[in-house]
């Protein structure tokens, strides 16, 4: 029989010869060695303010398990879900991916508890953080509003959009101005950040520059389209005393108080008002200064250019004083044409000038006594009973101002 060797360490003896018996074998300690070592058995070390993707585990109606790879499943209490739609609560099943705010790491019940409510807010955040850096455009819904302007949500981050900051509100009286706020209530708008400061949980809003940026992108584009002699249909923004700004679609033009009519026209006014729809035709593009030249009047055919079918000397036609001056007073026989009424065609009398006669805005009735379309010319007599063969002072003034 074998001897065995021992070594006595008090009253115990162990034999050398013999391993001890702690029930795994090589094999078992070579999966055990694999089993931790693979990554996918790694636990998170997750504590507060950390946001996570997690698997929805459970839905019951006051809380949702959650596995977020800790030792043990955590929980979002109903309080911690209250900005979660209810349309998005309603469609989440086991499973589901859920983005999750660690509140507390670990409960008595060795829980984690966790905030969806945070979670949003602090994606939002983020999101809110980047499009200040890059100067992105958002969209966010108006939840109220308060004396100085409007209050949006974006996912639990409140946000301010100043009144002067808002294109549709008032600069009129205060009560005009709660109303058109008031009105804007569960609209949305296109907004960009102009100020954010997290940790003062400040942030300011604009509409204006929203709207200005993206009405700068899609002048740009239209900029790029136009050529001269293009027709387009445009609506009246504005009318100063020079003329009137077009919008064409995405970028205003100028038609200029010459460009707007054939007849003469004194203010843009008198034919144009915001509002109004009109074609026009674009006579530059000036893509360095984004300045677009306009004009009205050349949609239109030139009446001069069928002024030789339509008059004949001898004719008699009916027009509107529209100017006088010393020499005589010019009256218009139709948009385009206008006549020249020499002071001594207004009668057998002699006169001193034509304001004994006629004034401005009087319909009168005239003989034509000379034409000239290629120059843009006719002449005018009061005188209907005035021979034919009569001799016509030969007079080549223009109108004041033409």
């Amino acid at each position: 029989m074998e001897e065995r060797k021992g070594i006595t360490t008090g009253s115990d003896t162990q034999y050398a010869s013999e391993p001890r018996d702690n029930g795994m074998d090589e094999e078992d300690l070579a999966l055990m060695e694999q089993f931790l070592n693979d990554p996918a058995h790694d636990y998170r070390n997750l504590k507060y303010g950390d946001t996570v993707d997690g698997t929805v585990m459970r839905i019951d109606k006051d809380e949702i398990l959650v596995d977020i790879g800790a030792k043990a499943e955590g929980i979002v209490p109903s309080r911690e879900m209250q900005s979660l739609p209810a349309e998005d609560r309603a469609a989440l099943r086991i499973g589901s991916e859920l983005l999750v705010f660690i509140v507390q790491s670990e409960d008595k019940e060795g829980r984690a508890i966790l905030s969806v409510d945070k979670a949003r807010q602090e994606k939002s955040w983020r999101m809110l953080q980047t499009a200040f850096e890059q100067g992105d455009v958002i969209t966010a819904r108006v939840v109220n509003y308060n004396k100085g302007g409007l209050l949006v949500n974006l996912d639990g981050v409140r946000g301010f959009v100043p009144a002067s900051q808002v294109n549709g509100i008032s600069r009129g009286p205060e009560t005009q101005k709660q109303s058109d706020m008031a009105r804007m209530v569960n609209t949305d708008l296109q907004l960009k950040v102009i100020e954010i400061n997290r940790n003062r949980n400040r942030l300011i809003l604009s509409e204006r520059q929203a709207v200005q940026e993206a009405r700068e992108t899609k002048k740009d584009e239209l900029l790029s389209r136009l050529k001269e002699g293009d027709v387009r249909t445009g609506t009246v923004s504005s009318v100063c005393d020079f003329g009137a700004f077009v919008d064409i679609g995405g970028a205003d033009g100028l038609v200029h108080l010459s460009e707007i009519s054939w007849s003469r026209v004194k203010h843009p006014s008198e034919v144009l008002h915001s509002g109004d729809k009109v074609q026009v035709s674009i006579l530059s593009v000036d893509h360095d200064r984004k300045r677009i030249a306009l004009s009205i009047k050349r949609t239109q055919s030139e009446p001069w250019t069928r002024a030789g079918e339509r008059y004949q000397l001898g004719q008699i036609v009916e027009g509107t004083i529209t100017q006088l001056a010393s020499f005589g007073a010019f009256a218009r026989i139709e948009d385009g044409i206008e006549g020249l009424i020499h002071i001594s065609e207004m009668g057998d009398e002699r006169i001193q000038h034509p304001k004994e006669v006629i004034a401005e805005g009087d319909t009168i009735q005239a003989r034509i006594i000379r034409i000239d379309p290629a120059r843009k010319r006719m002449g005018l007599s009061l005188r209907l009973n005035r021979e034919p063969d009569e001799p016509v002072e030969d007079v080549d003034e223009e109108p004041e101002n033409a």
